[in-house]
């Protein structure tokens, strides 16, 4: 796939900062919004123009350098969502400084048992930030947390350490006033900010298959990535993006720099106020006629349960909406056609949906398989012609090899090469076979910081045989199918399940099968399937229950056998253990990914909030042993306990 960008439209620029001036310097953009902040009810919304952005991201540079700052030293970013964290993101890169942007937990919440008081330590322990920025009243809380003597001694220290900057000293406020004197010309010859070849951004993995790991992303490497993905979408400055994910890492982020690498305007809003009320989202497409959103997944059925036409009284209208990027595999196309069929009547045009792939190792964007059919009107789901495999739609659409071996559509040395790789003999396999999924990319970013083992392992592989370039290895299984060479990405590699009859199930298919059979009962997305021994086990969550009810446990039970069944006649695949937890105890990541791994240790470490636990076929003593094995092995792997330990 050839996405770059040489369009003379869309100068390209060696950093995502230098398109500010680009933009700034415009007549047509001189109040032109790039960002809006909108809150649920009726607060007003906050606006913030290419020049004052482009002026803010100066304030903060020359605030940060006249604290004796060294290029490439590492900032902590923990303000809130919002345009402040815009502000301070790309001031940091014009002073040439790391960002670490991570969620500014609440002092309160971290408590021994937290992961977030966990994560925190990992994330100033490996990245040994300088400073930390946050708002004021944060850095409060965060004084006194360190002065109370009953706090997590380790985390007390490693706050103290940092010197702390409010977003206010720095006068960084959405409605800066620009200078009439202030000349950005010069930033084009006198540049001092981040370099190409410089580490701007330390991104952490989302925790989906392991405990999180910083990604080093360099600035010319994030460039590459937008403006691939800004031609892969065909943004444009008329364009207006809506987005609730959050800002501080993968997709959420990535949609920050592409909104100013195509000169685009992007209405945000927070996760939280999202979660609460998922129409919000139809109704900011509406307010602001958006062209495109990106949202994980789960948010289709989501709205189709919480926000759909009876959920609110306000009107819709999502005719202008071209492409509705879906992330987060799998990517089943029965909520996509049941989200199609609910809002095809208020005008959303099903050629609008996006399925879309990527990864932190990769910058963000990967691919995506959608199609621009200007030439399809209206129609429903009938009219939404994207192939499926197993269910699933694809991520990609890989063009087609000539005789010579070139690729027929372009003839341009691809920017972006997708190859299906046998995993554990690293050669290429032939479409229609399921394999690992290899990338090499101008976007690749730089590595692990602090795992050069692994750093050499991922993003240094080579096909069996071949002095070729290097590929990134996405740890994803997927598969490549047909004329137009669609890909499919299927399962995670980690996350396959062995059956005794040689046959390999990705454990999402379980957890789909199960969840219909109670729909009602269960939490859509908060299953999780994996094999203990040669055993499978389903966790499962429950909707909201009355735990006083007496026939409850009968019911409860009746469930499990419903979704062992299930599971058999959708799959042929035996559930060996069925596990009912109570709301919100299957571990997810931030995105809305299971963490299949980490729900497998807390049920064998005793440490879920179980409503059920039913065994067929199998006696009750299994988990057990396996509880004991675990613990003998923890007790012969000091790096293992205590790698897992400071996650837990």
């Amino acid at each position: 796939m050839n996405y770059e960008n040489y369009d003379p439209c869309f100068p390209d620029q060696p950093v995502v900062d230098l398109y500010l001036p680009v933009w700034s310097n415009l007549p047509s953009f001189l109040s032109k919004p790039a960002f809006i902040w909108v809150e649920d009810g009726d607060l007003p919304i906050s606006t913030l123009t290419y020049p004052q952005l482009n002026y803010s991201a100066h304030l903060v540079a020359s605030h940060l350098l006249n604290l004796h700052l060294k290029v490439n030293d590492t900032v902590l970013i923990l303000c809130s969502p919002g345009l402040q964290l815009v502000q301070v993101l790309f001031g940091c890169q014009r002073a040439g400084l790391r960002s670490v942007p991570i969620f500014p937990y609440d002092p309160s919440s971290l408590t021994a048992s937290s992961t977030n008081l966990h994560h925190l330590i990992r994330v100033l322990s490996q990245t040994k930030p300088k400073v930390a920025i946050a708002q004021k009243d944060y850095i409060v809380s965060i004084q006194h947390y360190i002065s109370l003597s009953s706090n997590d001694k380790k985390l007390s220290e490693l706050l103290q350490k940092l010197r702390w900057v409010s977003v206010e000293d720095m006068e960084v406020v959405p409605n800066i006033k620009v200078p009439s004197d202030f000349c950005n010309s010069s930033l084009f010859s006198s540049y001092k900010g981040c370099k190409p070849e410089d580490v701007y951004l330390i991104q952490y993995t989302s925790g989906a298959t392991g405990i999180p790991k910083p990604v080093l992303v360099t600035a010319g490497a994030a460039a590459h990535n937008v403006r691939t993905a800004r031609k892969a979408y065909e943004l444009l400055p008329s364009d207006v993006i809506v987005s609730w994910l959050p800002q501080y890492h993968d997709c959420g982020l990535m949609f920050l720099f592409l909104t100013v690498v195509a000169g685009a305007t992007c209405v945000l809003t927070s996760p939280v106020s999202f979660l609460k009320r998922p129409r919000l989202w139809l109704e900011l497409i509406t307010d602001f006629k958006a062209t495109c959103t990106p949202v994980p997944s789960f948010t289709l059925p989501l709205v189709v349960r919480r926000g759909g036409p009876d959920q609110g009284t306000k009107s819709l209208s999502l005719w202008s909406l071209r492409n509705l990027i879906i992330i987060n595999e799998p990517l089943y196309r029965a909520p996509v056609i049941e989200f199609i069929d609910e809002f095809t009547p208020f005008e959303l045009n099903p050629s609008c949906i996006s399925p879309s792939y990527g990864l932190a190792e990769n910058g963000t964007f990967v691919s995506t398989a959608w199609i621009s059919m200007a030439d399809h009107k209206g129609g429903g789901s009938t009219s939404f012609q994207i192939p499926t495999f197993k269910q699933l739609l694809p991520s990609a659409r890989l063009a087609p090899a000539t005789s010579d071996g070139k690729n027929d559509r372009d003839q341009d040395e691809e920017d972006i090469d997708i190859i299906i790789v046998n995993e554990n003999t690293h050669e290429l396999v032939d479409d229609g076979i399921e394999g690992e999924i290899w990338i090499a990319s101008p976007s690749n970013a730089s590595g692990y910081l602090g795992y050069p083992s692994l750093t050499n392992e991922i993003f240094h592989a080579r096909l069996k045989g071949h002095l070729t370039k290097n590929y990134v290895r996405t740890g994803d299984r997927g598969v490549i199918t047909g004329e137009e060479r669609f890909l499919f990405i299927t399962g995670r590699c980690s996350d396959v399940i062995k059956l005794r009859d040689d046959r390999e199930v990705h454990p999402h298919y379980i957890e789909t099968a199960a969840y219909n059979s109670h729909p009602k009962l269960l939490r859509g997305g908060c299953l999780a399937a994996f094999q203990i021994s040669n055993t499978i086990v389903l966790v499962a969550e429950l909707q909201r229950i009355d735990k006083q009810d007496p026939q409850l446990d009968e019911m409860l039970r009746k469930a499990c056998e419903r979704i062992k069944e299930e599971v058999w006649n959708k799959e042929r695949t035996e559930v060996g253990v069925a596990v009912l937890v109570e709301n919100g105890t299957v571990p997810k990541t931030s995105s809305g990914k299971v963490q299949r791994w980490l729900a497998k240790h807390k049920l064998m470490r005793g440490e879920m909030r179980t409503m059920i636990e039913v065994h067929f076929g199998a006696t009750p003593a299994m988990l057990e042993r396996q509880r004991e094995e675990m613990d003998h092995y923890f007790s012969n792997s000091k790096t293992t306990r205590l790698s897992l330990l400071s996650l837990l």
